[in-house]
């Protein structure tokens, strides 16, 4: 149980009024749980005449405060009987049953509300946590990871470490004090008795642990399983256009439907596992009150105890008050381990290191004029083959730079460098002749603005997508960049102009609409740098000449760096640089590069043909 002492000492800390609040009344409720069972001692002496002895009033301080307390409550039951008769007197003691009783599950009720926003709360936070550590992760976190995995462990293992870990909190710190308590009392009615118990229980108990611990191997499973689906499920729903166009649906429901059947089978053994719980604990509770029950009669059929009948069935309600806590804590280290699996999996995501990191002197800038240098630049993605070798590039201030080149030559990875998506291996890179990594990776990003092949918008309105990239905007700044980005028309002809929701990710607006909105986006920005990832390779030519006429107004007076495939677009570039192979292999305008006839020649002829 280290694991589980680790996650609470981690996450508790918050809510420290409500766990002393909740052990309190949990304490309180374990006292008056004693103290209620002892009212039975009375009345079952009264009932079957065990008890003939007559009482005197003993002042505090005359005897132990045990024997004064035993003396006195016997002697105002004396007084009772006496005053109102025996049925009068018996009539009382079910009344002061039922207070006490009343007075327990109050207090019961309460250490559970006050543990209850808790247990919400660690979750909450959790959820917070991830959702934070998934923002800080660099993008390469998330080439190597299923997309459907990480959900997985956000949704599911987060779900389970509620239902498991969370649910089981209340029962983990209420049930040891009663527990606790319960035994105290045992030691005082009959040390020897108790002693035979202490044997018993950790048997039990070996047992229990014993099932647990399989439990928590075959969660972690079923929780892996259970990630493999999701992103099963993911890759379906965003491949589901070429599944359908190439008749892949019985391939893939073939793999789903196998995946699938892993986990239900791995899901049965676990459920048969944990089912397991309850009836075990049951068996053993029995088992021990049994044994227990035959021990203690014959302790007090030979005269052996000190104490009577009616002791003897207020300890045996006591030692069973223990089994039904004894009982929910074995359920409970159960629910627990099964929890502790999905623990295991949100912890590989919370312990992830973002390799990039803020400098612990960072440079203070205010504004940038955008004059880029690539010096000696490497970068290998998991320290695998290079991508990029030995690659130097100047952009002065304000100059438009295309990078072309064949696919798989380092382009994208060259401008992805800039903003520090990824960090560069060998090199360095500098903006004005600051390193960026001198700079807060949040000031540094600030300066740039992106438009990628893939218009990346939200399920929002068109106003808070254009927004999106700024804190404050006032509404005639967002329709002056609609204006320049070509979108105004559109987004005014939609039903309820900027506040019309776009769908997901921009479903409900063509390619040219989502792309135009995207460098609305950028425009409202207003950034120094400027990053075109192929921004036009994915439309047709009408909606490339009106997408290209409203880059052109954004280019202007900025640095932009011009990822294209499409060479049209980057003739009146100040410089074209080619790649290949992760080189630099030319550089120049578009008629100089066409007069060295070289890689860019060709590049040229094949698009032409």
């Amino acid at each position: 149980m280290k694991e589980f002492f680790k996650i609470i000492k981690r996450f508790v800390p918050p809510y420290k009024a409500n766990l002393a609040l909740n052990i309190f009344f949990n304490i309180l409720a374990a006292f008056l749980t004693l103290f209620s069972f002892a009212v039975i001692i009375p009345i079952l002496e009264m009932l079957f005449g065990i008890k003939e002895a007559h009482y005197a009033f003993m002042p505090v301080g005359s005897a132990s405060l045990k024997d004064v307390a035993i003396n006195n409550f016997y002697y105002y039951t004396q007084l009772m009987i006496q005053d109102w008769g025996a049925s009068g007197a018996l009539a009382a003691l079910s009344a002061l049953l039922v207070v006490m009783t009343a007075l327990k599950t109050g207090t019961t009720f309460l250490s559970s509300y006050f543990i209850i926003p808790m247990r919400s709360g660690i979750v909450r936070d959790i959820r917070n946590y991830m959702y934070d550590k998934i923002l800080q992760l660099p993008i390469s976190f998330f080439t190597e990871a299923h997309k459907g995995d990480v959900m997985a462990r956000m949704t599911g293992d987060v779900a389970e470490i509620e239902n498991s870990i969370m649910s089981s909190l209340d029962m983990f710190f209420k049930n040891p004090i009663m527990i606790i308590v319960c035994l105290t009392m045992m030691i005082i009615i009959s040390w020897q008795l108790t002693i035979f118990v202490f044997i018993l229980l950790p048997l039990a108990g070996l047992v229990m642990g014993r099932i647990g611990k399989r439990l928590k191997r075959q969660s972690l499973e079923g929780q892996n399983q259970w990630g493999l689906l999701m992103s099963n499920i993911e890759e379906t729903l965003s491949g589901l256009r070429i599944i359908k166009a190439f008749n892949a649906e019985e391939k893939v429901r073939y793999r789903f439907h196998r995946e699938n059947q892993t986990f239900y089978r791995i899901s049965n053994r676990i459920a048969r596992r944990q089912s397991l719980a309850h009836p075990m604990s049951e068996f053993l509770g029995t088992l021990t009150i049994a044994i227990v029950l035959w021990f203690g009669g014959s302790l007090i059929l030979t005269g052996v105890s000190s104490i009577n009948a009616a002791s003897f069935i207020y300890y045996m309600v006591i030692f069973y008050s223990i089994i039904n806590p004894a009982k929910e804590l074995s359920k409970a280290v159960y629910a627990i381990q099964k929890g502790l699996a999905s623990m295991e999996r949100v912890d590989r995501i919370l312990g992830a290191k973002n390799p990039i990191t803020d400098p612990s002197s960072p440079v203070n800038v205010t504004s940038l004029k955008g004059e880029i240098d690539y010096k000696d630049v490497s970068f290998s993605y998991n320290n695998n083959i290079q991508v990029l070798k030995n690659v130097s590039l100047h952009v002065p201030a304000g100059a438009t730079v295309a990078i072309v080149g064949q696919s798989g030559s380092g382009k994208s990875t060259l401008a992805d460098l800039l903003p520090r998506f990824y960090d560069i291996s060998e090199g360095n890179i500098t903006i004005d002749g600051i390193n960026i990594k001198d700079l807060r990776v949040k000031d540094l990003r600030s300066f740039m603005g992106n438009v990628n092949q893939e218009a990346i918008l939200f399920n929002d309105s068109f106003y808070n997508n254009i927004t999106f990239g700024v804190n404050e905007a006032t509404m005639e700044q967002v329709v002056e960049a609609a204006k320049i980005a070509n979108a105004h028309e559109f987004i005014m002809a939609s039903e309820n102009g900027y506040d019309t929701n776009i769908g997901d990710r921009g479903c409900r607006l063509s390619g040219g609409q989502r792309q135009r909105l995207s460098i609305a986006r950028a425009i409202l920005k207003n950034p120094p740098i400027l990053i075109l990832d192929e921004a036009t390779s994915a439309l047709d030519s009408e909606n490339e000449k009106v997408v290209q006429t409203a880059l052109d107004r954004l280019m202007k007076g900025r640095t932009t760096i011009v990822i294209a495939h499409r060479l049209s677009t980057i003739k009146n570039a100040d410089m074209i640089c080619v790649m290949h192979e992760g080189h630099i292999v030319e550089a120049g305008t578009h008629d100089e590069l066409l007069g060295k006839n070289g890689y860019y020649k060709r590049l040229v002829d094949m698009q032409k043909f």
